[in-house]
C-alpha cells in the first residue's frame, strides 16, 4: 500500500480502529506475548509498518529502544503526535524512519535488532516474501522476528457471523477479502509464513491467536462499548488465554507468529 492510500486512511486507522475495543484488544495480548519471548529492556527492537506506534511505544514505555519505520508520512505524523504524549525519558528512546519495508535493510543502513516487528502488514501486500526476506535480515543472530497477519484458515467466520452466507461459502477457499477498513486484505496461513521465516534464517518458536470472541461479538452485532473498563479488561483476560490454546486460536481472525534468527 502506498503512502496516497493511508493518507485517507490514517484518522480512522490511528485514532478509531486502535481506540476501539478490539483495538484495545489487540494490543494488550500482542504486548503479552511480544514479553514472553522479548530479551529484556534496553534490547533494540525495529517496527517494520509501525503505523502510530500503538504497539511499539509501550514497548519504548517498558525500557526498549524503539526505531518505527513506516512508509506513510501520514502515518508517521500520527506516530509523532503520540510520541509527544510519551514521557521524555522514553521519547529519547524512539527513532521514526519514513522508509519503505521491502527496503528496509537499506533504510536502517545495515543494522541489526534484537527484535523485528511487522505486525498487520503483509495482508496488504499481493507477495509477503521480499518484506518478510527484509524482516529476517534486520534480525541480529539469536534476534526475535514478530509477524501478525490475517488467518486465511478461519477466512469463512466474519461472513458468516454477519449473516453473508453466499460470501462465507465462498471464503473457504478465498485468500481476498475487504477488510473492516474497506480495504482489499489478503490472508496467510502460519505454514506458508514459517516457511519463509525459515528461508530467511529465522526459525519460528511459536504462534498466537489474535482476535476471536471480540470480532465473534462485534460481527455478530454486538455493540462493544470501549469506555467501560472493566469489561474491556476482563475480554482481554479471556481473548490472552484463548490465543495459547487450540482449537480457539486456529478460529482467531489473525495469527501472531514468533521466530528466531538462527547464528550465521
Amino acid at each position: 500500500m502506498g503512502d496516497d492510500t493511508w493518507a485517507s486512511l490514517a484518522d480512522l486507522f490511528a485514532d478509531e480502529a486502535y481506540a476501539s475495543v478490539k483495538g484495545q484488544i489487540r494490543t494488550y495480548v500482542m504486548h503479552q506475548q511480544l514479553l514472553e519471548h522479548l530479551p529484556p529492556p534496553p534490547a533494540a527492537l525495529l517496527d517494520v509498518g509501525g503505523g502510530a506506534g500503538h504497539q511499539s511505544f509501550p514497548l519504548a514505555l517498558a525500557g526498549y529502544r524503539v526505531t518505527l519505520l513506516d512508509s506513510s508520512a501520514a502515518m508517521l505524523d500520527k506516530a509523532r503526535l503520540r510520541l509527544g504524549r510519551l514521557p521524555e525519558e522514553a521519547r529519547q528512546r524512539v527513532t521514526l524512519l519514513e522508509a519503505d519495508g521491502e527496503h528496509a535493510a537499506e533504510a536502517v543502513a545495515g543494522r541489526r535488532y534484537d527484535a523485528v516487528l511487522c505486525h498487520g502488514v503483509l495482508g496488504y501486500l499481493a507477495d509477503p516474501a521480499p518484506l518478510v526476506e527484509q524482516l529476517c535480515r534486520c534480525a541480529a543472530p539469536g534476534g526475535l522476528v514478530s509477524v501478525m497477519s490475517g488467518n486465511a484458515h478461519a477466512s469463512a467466520v466474519r461472513p458468516a457471523l454477519e449473516r453473508r452466507w453466499e460470501d462465507a461459502l465462498a471464503s473457504f477457499d478465498a485468500r481476498h477479502e475487504i477488510g473492516v477498513l474497506g480495504v482489499p486484505t489478503r490472508g496467510d496461513t502460519v505454514e506458508e509464513l514459517g516457511a519463509l521465516l525459515r528461508a530467511g534464517g529465522v526459525e519460528p518458536v511459536r504462534w498466537y491467536g489474535v482476535w476471536l470472541f471480540a470480532d465473534w461479538l462485534e460481527f455478530g452485532g454486538t455493540a462493544l462499548d470501549p469506555t467501560d473498563a472493566a469489561q474491556v479488561e476482563a475480554m482481554a483476560r479471556v481473548e490472552l488465554e484463548a490465543a495459547r490454546r487450540d482449537p480457539y486460536r486456529q478460529l482467531s481472525r489473525a495469527f501472531h507468529l514468533l521466530g528466531r534468527r538462527r547464528a550465521d
